[in-house]
């Protein structure tokens, strides 16, 4: 992936308007991959590229009315599609880049990323970056809802020995960024990775 996020905002840009109904059933993949954070009443979560915001009704219901909950995206088109599905009702949507969040460091308690870590132009910064976020001992999720051999069939192409999500790629990523892999799945139904921030 390039430096340039021109790519990406054109790529998501252009498929903003018919996102969610290219993938009307990953509200329960979803649901359940935001219950592995483990997050409580309270809590101060951040949705990481976050789209659509599909993530963001299940965010705010693990954190109550109490919590807080932001959706940071690249695209403007992804954000005017979640408020055009009222998903700003259950967080605050922000324009922003994970390169350079305009969050304090250590202010929340968890990250949660759907699908975004194959965006990253440069991984290992940008996972420090969602842990300067992070208080110690929090979470981070990194998700989607199929597996990577599906989603690699999916787009018709092969996984390589380079795919970063590949557990053997992302637990030193992710140890080299501030961050401890506690769990690991790869199903054809969901890729799960979820890490603590270290120190």
């Amino acid at each position: 992936m390039s430096d340039d996020h021109t790519h990406v905002q054109e790529f998501f840009a252009a498929r903003a308007a018919d996102w969610d109904s290219r993938f009307p059933d990953d509200g329960p993949a979803y649901a359940s991959a935001v219950g592995e954070l483990g997050l409580r009443e309270g809590d101060r979560v951040l949705d990481a590229g976050c789209g659509t915001g599909r993530a963001l009704p299940a965010l705010r219901a693990a954190v109550g009315r109490s919590g807080v909950v932001v959706g940071a995206d690249l695209t403007p088109a992804m954000l005017e599609a979640a408020v055009r599905a009222e998903r700003d009702r259950d967080g605050l949507l922000v324009l922003a880049d994970v390169a350079a969040l305009p969050l304090r460091s250590e202010s929340l308690d968890a990250v949660f990323a759907a699908g975004l870590i194959a965006h990253l132009p440069r991984p290992a910064e940008n996972l420090r970056e969602l842990a300067r976020v992070v208080r110690p001992g929090g979470t981070l999720t990194l998700f989607h809802p199929i597996g990577r051999a599906a989603l690699a069939a999916r787009q018709g192409r092969r996984i390589t020995p380079e795919d970063q999500r590949a557990e053997s790629n992302l637990r030193p990523l992710l140890a080299g960024s501030g961050w401890r892999m506690t769990s690991y799945v790869d199903e054809d139904a969901r890729f799960l990775a979820l890490a603590v921030r270290v120190g």
